[in-house]
């Protein structure tokens, strides 16, 4: 399955939750946050497997990834010691499109995936240009020069300021590192990755 690419409202609404984790897609003149349709309104009982989809969903969207990515961040968690659920969202927080957004240096995780994919991104002084690549723990991830002027940067710089305790990024220097890796509780309390953990447990 392809890596959704449409509009994010469109997610948000059918899932009933904010897959830019923020709300902002529900603020632009678009007043209903329910699923669209005739019954959209009314809760749906879903039953166990209908959740996990729901969960996966969730994740994909919040993260832009496609299932086969889910699956092989899965795949990794799982020989990884410690809870496989906290370690399926810790792989995907150390992806470099996730650190940029986590920045602040894009709106979007989609516009952090452009970033990258054009080369604006270097890690350790050396461009990367995949986005799924895995930051570690003390990497220094800058822009290159030409992009500190990049009008959408800075934008994006004006209204966000991350305050998450495992990231920092000096906005004057557009320097940051990836300080360590986050606990549970510092993350999406939404995402109920347990589901999406039993759904593939039982594949």
């Amino acid at each position: 399955m392809a890596r959704y690419t449409g509009p994010m409202f469109k997610k948000s609404r059918r899932l009933s939750f904010s897959v830019l984790e923020s709300g902002k897609e529900f603020t632009k003149g678009k007043k209903r946050t329910y699923a669209p349709g005739q019954h959209g309104a009314k809760k749906v009982k879903l039953s166990t497997y209908g959740q996990q989809l729901q969960e996966k969903q969730k994740i994909r969207f919040t993260y832009g990834l496609n299932a086969r990515q889910l699956k092989n961040a899965f795949n990794k968690a799982k020989m990884q010691h410690g809870v496989t659920g906290t370690n399926l969202l810790t792989i995907l927080e150390s992806r470099l499109d996730n650190i940029v957004y986590r920045f602040g240096l894009t709106l979007t995780r989609n516009g952090a995936r452009q970033l990258v994919n054009h080369g604006h991104v270097l890690v350790n002084g050396k461009r990367i240009d995949i986005p799924s690549y895995q930051v570690k723990i003390n990497d220094i991830i800058t822009i290159d020069e030409k992009s500190k002027k990049n009008v959408k940067i800075v934008e994006a710089l004006q209204v966000n300021a991350s305050t998450l305790p495992f990231v920092e990024f000096d906005k004057k220097t557009f320097t940051g590192k990836y300080l360590r890796a986050p606990i549970r509780e510092e993350l999406n309390s939404d995402l109920q990755e347990a589901l999406v953990i039993e759904s593939y447990g039982r594949a």
